[in-house]
């Protein structure tokens, strides 16, 4: 299986290979001799970028802007390399997470303390600073062209501060980061995809989330370009039982009362049965496939509840 898959409207699916396949997602648009590349996978991904350039007979020359959603580094890991790959790339970022790709020094020792620098390595490979004469903070509302077609900047808290999502008019998708949720092509429930909440620490806020999914609607979008993962067709028919599960989250939250790890072993197990009696999704399927995303948004969801006001 290719990993990369054109989905219409010079919009391209790609497999950054985070961990394993089929976990992260990152997107190539291409209109006329111009590309621009949403979210980056990590630095581990940029091969799978310049397969895709070459299968396509397309150069690391004409990609005119890099997008990473927000900062975490399965979206934004990789845009030092593919920014040194890419000579006449612009790096367009949020604001708030600008000055960690023009010294990402903090953001390596953060995760380095989570993960050890093993595993760090292993997961994100090299992360190099980009130059700040090619970063662009991108606000609100503005518009970056290919050619003529626009891609519009929302910024989009809820996942988290330093996260915006992008609109593009011409195949009225939006590119949502982490902000629409997981949504992995096995995970079917009465012929629907189900979409979970991705809580992941350190910005989680519930109220916030809301609100930018009920913006993002607001676009009337056919299609959600997702990071977790690929293509999510309709989101119309599936954003109530995403924005139930936020709110779900939250309950399940206050009543394990995650204040110590005991706590969030609790919350650990409350979604795990939650998913598995809504959606009955089986046991195996919550303990391998979904594991990892239930420990992190558990994690997240207790630093919520620690700082909430």
């Amino acid at each position: 299986m290719s990993d990369h898959e054109h989905l219409g409207h010079g919009v391209h699916h790609l497999d950054a290979h985070y961990i394993q396949p089929g976990v992260a997602s990152f997107y190539c648009v291409v209109e006329g001799d111009e590309i621009a590349i949403i979210d980056t996978g990590t630095s581990n991904s940029l091969p799978y970028l310049l397969t895709f350039l070459d299968d396509n007979d397309l150069s690391v020359e004409q990609v005119k802007y890099i997008m990473p959603t927000h900062v975490h580094l399965d979206h934004a890991g990789g845009a030092g390399v593919m920014m040194q790959a890419c000579p006449n790339a612009t790096l367009v970022i949020h604001p708030r997470g600008a000055r960690h790709m023009i010294d990402p020094s903090k953001l390596i020792e953060g995760t380095i303390a989570v993960y050890g620098e093993d595993k760090f390595h292993r997961l994100y490979g090299d992360i190099p600073p980009i130059s700040s004469a090619r970063v662009i903070e991108a606000k609100d509302g503005d518009i970056f062209k290919l050619g003529e077609r626009p891609l519009r900047i929302i910024d989009a808290p809820g996942h988290a501060y330093h996260h915006y999502c992008v609109y593009d008019e011409v195949s009225q998708g939006i590119f949502s980061g982490d902000n629409f949720g997981v949504s992995y092509p096995n995970l079917i429930h009465n012929d629907k995809r189900v979409v979970i909440p991705t809580t992941t620490p350190i910005h989680f806020n519930p109220e916030a989330l809301q609100t930018t999914v009920t913006q993002l609607m607001d676009f009337k979008p056919k299609r959600i370009y997702l990071a977790h993962f690929n293509l999510l067709a309709n989101p119309k028919s599936v954003v109530n039982q995403y924005k139930l599960w936020i709110d779900l989250f939250v309950h399940l939250t206050e009543l394990s009362r995650p204040d110590d790890d005991a706590g969030v072993g609790r919350l650990i197990d409350a979604i795990g049965e939650a998913l598995q009696e809504e959606f009955d999704f089986s046991p195996v399927l919550i303990n391998t496939q979904l594991r990892n995303d239930i420990q992190l948004d558990a994690e997240g969801l207790a630093v919520w509840y620690r700082n909430r006001g």
